[in-house]
């Protein structure tokens, strides 16, 4: 079983230091993929081959017969977060940072590319450099490679705190729900204060809106659904006006996509029954779409596989992770998984001022995308 060498661990750990004083955020990428390509044209002989907002690398089979292409995701967007920690290499972009730990997913990618180098292939292995996954809207425009190459398998890991250091985690089927964003706003008519018979104020509505949200689902159903409120205005605190217009939004999350988009319906439907009663209009948006990510058994199980033969520690996560990603769009077209490594049980959580991606596990993350790049 081959291993990333200690020279190549050295390189992609300094790329991964310099990847995260250099955020960006979704759809805005072009700063990091001038950086990574830069790297890859220094370091590997792997065509590059640029696409609109994002690129990927192939290094083509070498040896005849060759089994059906591969393929590996990382994801480049970082947060509209400020760097909250003292670090040598923190961000210099303010506002921006990488506190999902997609500095570490690029870095690793790239480590896979400066040991494919050395490898003569009986597949032709894709290295997908992804935009915008945060916002759920990279992996919808970068899976139509899966279609256009004939890649039969896909794989991309994500580090997550609470589990030890270097394990490989994973969960059978369904590892992260379907979710979206949905704002209604709902337009009255603004008066006074004084006289707020005169105008068609949205405020009763809205915090009706937020109580019926509360309680959804209402039916029974399989699995886990959520209806989470992340936002409410209504007027601004002015006391001489009586607001004519306001807003409620949520996220809505469940196992399966069907069951939110009825969430969704039943929450639409009541903001409509409530504009009607009190007179205002009523329209939305949805933000964010993520579907569900859904493993298959047969590269689970390779995963496994290849984890055990790498000795590495192997634990079944026994609830799904909330957290959305949009790796289910690959899925959809063909075998793939997306599986955990362990960055340490008490590490600090994702997506908080104080994370920053554990390095320690860049070397678990190479052999395991290695391992797989090889045919049984």
């Amino acid at each position: 079983m081959k291993h990333i060498s200690q020279d190549n661990l050295g390189k992609i750990t300094a790329l991964r230091q310099l990847l995260h004083s250099c955020p960006d955020l979704s759809l805005q990428e072009a700063g990091t993929i001038e950086i990574l390509k830069i790297f890859l044209r220094e370091n590997t002989t792997l065509e590059i081959c640029d696409r609109d907002g994002w690129f990927y690398a192939v290094k083509y089979a070498s040896v005849e017969p060759a089994a059906s292409p591969i393929a590996f995701r990382a994801d480049m967007d970082a947060l509209p977060m400020d760097e909250s920690i003292a670090l040598p290499y923190g961000s210099v972009h303010k506002g921006m940072s990488h506190k999902c730990g997609h500095d570490g997913h690029m870095a690793a990618l790239c480590g896979l590319a400066l040991e494919l180098e050395k490898l003569k292939l009986n597949r032709t292995v894709y290295l997908v450099f992804q935009p915008a996954e945060e916002i759920g809207r990279g992996a919808v425009i970068c899976a139509n490679l899966i279609r256009e190459k004939g890649i039969t398998e896909i794989y991309a890991f994500h580090n997550l705190s609470g589990y030890p250091e270097n394990s490989i985690v994973y969960r059978k089927q369904l590892t992260q729900p379907a979710s979206e964003g949905l704002k209604v706003c709902m337009q009255g008519k603004q008066s006074h204060a004084g006289a707020p018979e005169e105008g068609r104020s949205p405020s009763a509505a809205i915090a009706e809106l937020a109580l019926y949200a509360r309680h959804l689902p209402e039916e029974p159903h399989d699995g886990m659904a959520l209806c989470t409120i992340v936002g409410m205005q209504c007027g601004q605190g002015d006391f001489g006006i009586s607001p004519g217009e306001g807003s409620v939004s949520v996220t809505l999350r469940a196992e399966q996509e069907p069951f939110m988009k009825k969430m969704e319906k039943k929450l639409l439907e009541k903001a409509e029954e409530l504009s009607a009663r009190d007179g205002l209009r009523t329209g939305y948006e949805i933000h964010d779409y993520f579907p569900e990510t859904r493993n298959h058994d047969e590269a689970l199980n390779r995963v496994i596989r290849k984890a055990s033969i790498l000795q590495l520690p192997v634990i079944e996560m026994k609830e799904l992770w909330r957290a959305s990603e949009d790796f289910g769009y690959y899925l959809k077209l063909c075998s793939g998984a997306m599986f955990y490594i362990g960055s340490g049980e008490e590490y600090p959580a994702l997506h908080t001022d104080s994370y920053d991606f554990n390095d320690r596990i860049l070397k678990t993350a190479v052999d395991m995308f290695l391992a797989l790049a090889e045919t049984e």
